[in-house]
C-alpha cells in the first residue's frame, strides 16, 4: 500500500465537497453531462479512494493495486475528479471534460485515462469484468480486491445476474459490489420502470453477502468496506441507499438531473450551496 488512509469523517467530508464542487463546474463548462449519478456516488468514491483502497497514483498500473471498476460509467465526473484529486494527473485537466482529444472523455476511456481500470458506458458489463479480475487474482495468488460500482436501475441488465451468479459459484470473497440505490434513472423511478426490489434479497440469493448502508454516511461507507474485506468464502454486495443529486437542492431526486448538465447560473447556485455545506 502505497497511499495513506484517511479515516477523520470531517476529513472525508471535506474532500466530498471538492470533489461534488469540480463536478458541477466540469459539467457547466462541458455543457453536457451526468451530474445527478455523479453527485450521488461521490461519497462511495471519495471514501474507497481516501480511505479503503490500496493504490499508487505514480504507477497506475502497478500489479499489486486494488481495482475500481466503476460499471455505471456515466457517473465519471465523480470518479474523474477523485482521481485528479488524489494525483493521477492534474487537476487543470478536469477543465476539458467532453472535449474533443481530452483524456476525459464523457465515459471512462482506460486507454487515455491514468487510473481507468475498464472503459464502461455500455451498462451491465462491469460485474463480469469485475469478476473475471478477481478470478485472475485467485489463481496468480495475489491479495489485491476488486470494488465494481454498479447503478441500481443497471442491475435491470441480465448480464449483471449472469456474473453475480458467477461470482456466488466460485465463491469470490475478493470482489465487493457497490450498488448506488438512487432509486431513479433516466426514464424515471426504478420501481416504475423494471424494479429491482428487493435488491437485499437478490443478492442474497446469489450467494452474496449484503450490507445495507446509508451511502451517504462516511463512517458506515467505511464500516461496510471492512465488513466486505473481513468477509470470508463469498462476494460481498454493499446496497448503498442515496439520493439522485445529494448536495444540490435543487437537484436532490429529480429525474431530469440524470443526464443535464447546469447552465452558469443553475452553477453558480449549486457552487453556493456546496461551499455552505
Amino acid at each position: 500500500m502505497l497511499q495513506s488512509f484517511c479515516r477523520d469523517i470531517s476529513e472525508l467530508k471535506m474532500r466530498a465537497r471538492i470533489i461534488r464542487k469540480h463536478i458541477i463546474r466540469m459539467l457547466a463548462k462541458a455543457g453536457s453531462g451526468h451530474p445527478g449519478g455523479s453527485l450521488s456516488a461521490t461519497d462511495l468514491i471519495v471514501a474507497l479512494y481516501y480511505g479503503k483502497l490500496n493504490h499508487d497514483p505514480r504507477k497506475p498500473n502497478w500489479q499489486d493495486r486494488d481495482r475500481f471498476v466503476l460499471s455505471k460509467g456515466h457517473g465519471c465526473p465523480a470518479l474523474y475528479a477523485t482521481l485528479a484529486e488524489r494525483g493521477y494527473f492534474p487537476v487543470s485537466e478536469l477543465d476539458t471534460l467532453r472535449q474533443f482529444g481530452s483524456m476525459l472523455q464523457g465515459h471512462p476511456d482506460m486507454k487515455r485515462t491514468p487510473g481507468i481500470e475498464i472503459s464502461s458506458g455500455s451498462l451491465g458489463q462491469g460485474l463480469s469484468v469485475g469478476v473475471g479480475m478477481a478470478l485472475a487474482g485467485r489463481l496468480d495468488g495475489k491479495s489485491y480486491r476488486v470494488y465494481v460500482m454498479l447503478g441500481d436501475g443497471e442491475t435491470e441488465e441480465g448480464q449483471v445476474w449472469e456474473a453475480a451468479m458467477a461470482a456466488g459459484h466460485y465463491k469470490l470473497d475478493n470482489i465487493c459490489a457497490i450498488i448506488d440505490n438512487n432509486g431513479l434513472q433516466i426514464d424515471g423511478p426504478i420501481k416504475d420502470i423494471l424494479s429491482p426490489e428487493p435488491i437485499p434479497n437478490k443478492w442474497r440469493a446469489f450467494g452474496w453477502h449484503v450490507i445495507v448502508i446509508n451511502g451517504h454516511d462516511f463512517q458506515q461507507i467505511l464500516n461496510a468496506y471492512d465488513e466486505a474485506e473481513e468477509t470470508k468464502g463469498m462476494p460481498t454486495a454493499i446496497i448503498a441507499r442515496t439520493v439522485k443529486g445529494k448536495g444540490v437542492s435543487f437537484m436532490e431526486n429529480h429525474v431530469e438531473w440524470h443526464g443535464k448538465a447546469p447552465n452558469p447560473v443553475e452553477a453558480e447556485k449549486a457552487l453556493a450551496e456546496l461551499e455552505k455545506g
